[in-house]
């Protein structure tokens, strides 16, 4: 089979309109690399830290084996702590603290590296067309996942104030009075915490995102209000509030990862349980999404009170060329669910052009 083989994109949303199934939407990291090749790559930001020049900073993470940059600032912040308590020598403590510095740099730097300056940025076309595929799936009831931690797709959805993106946080009011009044009484209200609206929830963070913070007690979304959001989220770095996120590892590193985490493991489960019909696009299967597959696996043996149609029945793979589509004829045996791909070229994700 060859990619000129292939079903287009529009054939694939015709033909699940028509079975009147419900489709959802997995994205990977080749969503952002369709909008700008020279800004995302992948796995960018462990990259970024294996080709450091600090040759302390890749030794850190080697020895803790992980690529998991808010596991390896939390232990240089507990390092630093103990060695205090223990009266260590200041250079050591110099050292623990200049590296701490070092590596919460090297995340902004790469952050800024990656992404447009700010969400106008983003040409008005381009973002309209995003939009309106994404919530293509929004709309209809079906589910959107997101496997990338970058900011596109919280800057397309925001933009164009999409009305059907629940991602599940909202503000709660921090001074209720209950049913009394009192005159020229302004509420004060939380910052934006998940949960609120998890049960609408229609938006899910797979591996997170930075704009998403574990206070270690609720995760707390960043928003972007008119001052550049990247510059809050180095404030927040700087305060020592970490984003989360999953990068490089293995696909039992990563499942780990998302385990131990109240909002990465909601977003699994979710996923886990669709229904219907999930289409992906830009999303490789490479070695080390497993994870997903078993999830997706998890889904297609998923019944709801013993009825047949409340499980996953088919994916839809996206494809751009005869070595992707060998790849996943090789790992087709891995999916317990009918499997078929399409050209993901046709779909034109930021473009209006047919």
């Amino acid at each position: 089979m060859e990619i000129s083989d292939l079903r287009t994109y529009q054939e694939v949303v015709e033909e699940l309109k028509k079975k009147e199934r419900t489709k959802h939407l997995l994205l990977g990291n080749g969503f952002s690399i369709a909008y700008d090749a020279r800004i995302f790559s992948y796995n960018a930001l462990s990259t970024y830290i294996e080709n450091s020049d600090n040759r302390l900073l890749r030794t850190l993470f080697q020895s803790i084996n992980t690529k998991n940059f808010e596991i390896v600032m939390q232990q240089l912040d507990l390092l630093s702590n103990i060695a205090k308590v223990f009266k260590a020598e200041d250079k050591f403590i110099t050292e623990i603290a200049a590296t701490s510095d070092k590596l919460k740099s090297s995340l902004i730097e790469a952050v800024e590296t990656m992404h447009p300056e700010h969400v106008f940025k983003i040409p008005e076309e381009k973002s309209e067309a995003c939009c309106s595929f994404i919530e293509d799936y929004l709309a209809n009831n079906g589910y959107v996942f997101s496997s990338n931690y970058d900011l596109l797709l919280y800057w397309v959805l925001m933009r164009n104030s999409s009305k059907d993106s629940i991602d599940g946080f909202g503000r709660d009011i921090e001074n209720p009075l209950g049913d009394k009044y009192v005159q020229d009484y302004e509420l004060e209200y939380s910052e934006l915490r998940w949960g609120k609206y998890r049960d609408k929830q229609s938006l899910f963070y797979l591996h997170g995102a930075l704009m998403l913070f574990d206070s270690g007690i609720d995760v707390i979304k960043e928003e972007y209000d008119g001052n550049f959001l990247l510059k809050n989220i180095k404030d927040r770095i700087d305060k020592k509030e970490y984003p989360i996120f999953v990068t490089g590892g293995t696909a039992d590193d990563k499942l780990r990862h998302i385990m131990h985490n109240q909002y990465l493991s909601f977003c699994y489960d979710k996923l886990s349980i669709i229904t219907g019909s999930l289409v992906t696009y830009g999303f490789s299967f490479g070695d080390n999404d497993d994870h997903i597959i078993k999830a997706i696996n998890r889904a297609a043996h998923h019944k709801r009170q013993g009825d047949p149609n409340t499980k996953l029945a088919s994916v839809y793979i996206g494809v751009y060329s005869d070595n992707d589509i060998k790849h996943i004829e090789n790992i087709e045996s891995k999916f317990e669910c009918k499997i078929n791909m399409y050209n993901a070229r046709t779909a034109n994700v930021w473009s209006k052009n047919e």
